[in-house]
């Protein structure tokens, strides 16, 4: 979707259209559950960070600045609540090692195992390279959607990215994973 036809949503929606809220939430809630799955590594977690996410911007929507970019307006009240959630996790709670697959059984082992690997070595990196490791990789988002999102330049991203990559790759070898 582009600017124009986001902000002509988001104006709907301040203008009491419903309909509008609920396409806002059907463009959205893929990025809000990935985002908050790779930050908190639990699904139940995302599940409940996209709920509360959708909440706030529904009773926020009326002091939305129609001037900024709905995504990363939303995009910082996911990160905000994922944030939250880590913080008032306890140590012992555990992660969701699985994610569905409905390949063989072989290769869905092979990728769960993968992706466990994965999750725990993003867990393992701080807030701040998680956040550019899901924008960029799992969110598919540019550099400059990155830059807005994050309020840094575009070149900042880039090498901060590259340092967030290198720290993936150290914490993934600690983990015993080898490069495919």
């Amino acid at each position: 979707m582009d600017a124009i036809d986001e902000i002509a949503l988001v104006r709907r929606c301040q203008d009491g259209d419903a309909k509008a809220f609920t396409a806002l939430v059907t463009l959205y809630e893929r990025v809000v559950y990935t985002l908050a799955l790779r930050m908190t590594g639990d699904r139940e977690d995302a599940r409940d960070i996209s709920q509360i996410v959708f909440m706030k911007v529904f009773k926020g929507l009326s002091g939305f600045d129609p001037r900024r970019r709905f995504f990363s307006w939303i995009y910082r009240i996911a990160v905000n609540e994922s944030i939250d959630r880590l913080r008032g996790r306890r140590p012992a709670d555990p992660l969701d090692p699985q994610l569905a697959s409905t390949d063989a059984p072989e290769a869905a082992a092979e990728r769960s195992e993968r992706a466990s690997q994965v999750q725990g070595a993003m867990l393992d990196l701080n807030e701040d390279d998680r956040q550019l490791l899901v924008l960029r990789h799992w969110l598919d988002r540019s550099y400059a959607e990155i830059g807005e999102a994050l309020g840094i330049q575009e070149t900042t991203v880039k090498s901060r990215l590259f340092e967030a990559r290198q720290r993936l790759g150290r914490a993934l070898r600690r983990r015993g994973v080898n490069e495919a």
